[in-house]
């Protein structure tokens, strides 16, 4: 004598819906009225007017809307190139590492002078000469903070004092 197997209901299927399960999930309220009547005009079930009057537009305003519409589904029916689309991260992440690269290549290449230097016995370069004596130097400031005391006098909110001053004593 066999078990008898229980009949078991076969797995549901997702119900496919036009345009996918996340269609609209970003858009407001407005937008997505706008779409719908646009697309209701498009299939026929409408005229503009009535869609005009539907979304409280002028019908000039509709056949703007409905030209953008127009615009954004050409757009997106543009093939996407194929193969890896670099980012502007991407790319600058790229040229940091480059540029530590070439950093570490000229460190190195100027040690190897220097060492040429020595064997042959050529003295070291002379160093730099000072700036001139006398010349009035004006106090450093970042440029932020100049930026950031500007825009808070705009503003008229109170400048709190970033920069610590010396204290005499």
């Amino acid at each position: 004598m066999s078990v008898p197997l229980e009949k078991t209901a076969p797995p549901r299927r997702r119900q496919r819906t036009a345009g996918g399960p996340t269609l609209g999930q970003t858009a407001d309220a407005a937008a997505k009225r706008m779409a719908a009547a646009i697309l209701e005009v498009l299939a026929g079930a409408r005229t503009p007017a009535e869609a005009a009057t539907a979304l409280a537009v002028s019908l000039p305003r509709y056949y703007q809307l409905e030209s953008r519409a127009l615009e954004g589904l050409v757009k997106a029916c543009v093939p996407k190139p194929k193969g890896r689309v670099r980012s502007v991260a991407s790319e600058v992440a790229v040229l940091r590492q480059q540029n530590e690269r070439l950093q570490h290549e000229v460190t190195r290449q100027q040690s190897l002078v220097r060492i040429a230097q020595r064997t042959v016995g050529l003295p070291p370069p002379p160093p730099r000469p000072a700036k001139a004596v006398g010349k009035k130097r004006r106090q450093a400031t970042a440029r932020a903070l100049a930026v950031a005391r500007r825009l808070q006098a705009d503003a008229g909110t109170p400048t709190p004092s970033v920069v610590a001053t010396p204290v005499a004593s």
